[in-house]
């Protein structure tokens, strides 16, 4: 029996101009290596197709409240749609890859140890 819902593909094939929004507070070194890191992952998996806007809270500090940043550094995924946040510095590339859905959840083998 088919209940009308579509499986949803991963954002990736989609092909989908990617809009990510990166908050941080500061040139710490912290928000430096998200930046780093996830212009890293867009190259290598986006290619290209994406746009990185940094928001700096210390500067606009009620788009913290406005937005519901809780944490910094903060990635929310605006484009493709769902919405999806990612909080810390990006360093753990498969989290990122498949938080912000550019890899199926079972698609990755995780390192154990």
């Amino acid at each position: 029996m088919k209940t009308g819902r579509r499986k949803e593909q991963p954002a990736k094939s989609r092909n989908d101009k990617w809009y990510l929004r990166l908050y941080v507070a500061g040139q710490t070194p912290k928000a430096v290596t998200a930046f780093n890191n996830l212009k890293v992952i867009c190259e290598e998996q986006l290619k290209g197709q994406y746009h990185i806007e940094v928001i700096d809270l210390l500067e606009t500090p009620r788009l913290a409240r406005d937005n519901q940043i809780l944490a910094i550094p903060t990635l929310v995924r605006i484009l493709p749609l769902p919405v999806r946040n990612i909080i810390g510095d990006l360093s753990n590339t498969e989290r990122v890859l498949v938080g912000l859905d550019l890899v199926e959840h079972g698609a990755l083998k995780l390192k154990e140890g």
